[in-house]
């Protein structure tokens, strides 16, 4: 359970950073609770969804080389927002939006465990 509470605050501050990196993606009203429920959906989408549209998405994939997976991030991140209260200004900012949450999201899973691997040496 705590995992799953570690994982939903990180993809949330990822997903709030995001949506102030970049303007093609914000959320109507900027509560914690919309950024909460907006991340939450996210990883819902991302652990059901998106796996079927990659293998669905699998022959053109293969033919471009793995940059069809950029598409599919934007139709994840379309359908986070035709529920939540999140707002992408049209699908090329949907997939912007999905590169910069992805390097986000990398850049502070990478920061956790560099903090994570200190504590454990102490």
């Amino acid at each position: 359970m705590q995992n799953f509470l570690l994982k939903l605050g990180i993809n949330a501050l990822a997903l709030w950073l995001t949506t102030r990196l970049y303007g093609g993606v914000y959320f109507e009203q900027g509560s914690t609770w919309d950024v909460l429920v907006a991340a939450l959906v996210l990883g819902l989408v991302n652990a059901l969804i998106r796996p079927l549209l990659l293998l669905l998405s699998l022959p053109i994939n293969v033919l471009t080389l793995g940059l069809f997976t950029l598409i599919v991030n934007g139709v994840v991140l379309s359908i986070v927002a035709g529920v939540t209260r999140l707002v992408v200004a049209n699908f090329g900012a949907a997939v912007v939006g999905a590169l910069v949450l992805t390097v986000v999201s990398w850049v502070l899973d990478s920061v956790l465990h560099v903090l994570d691997g200190r504590r454990q040496q102490l």
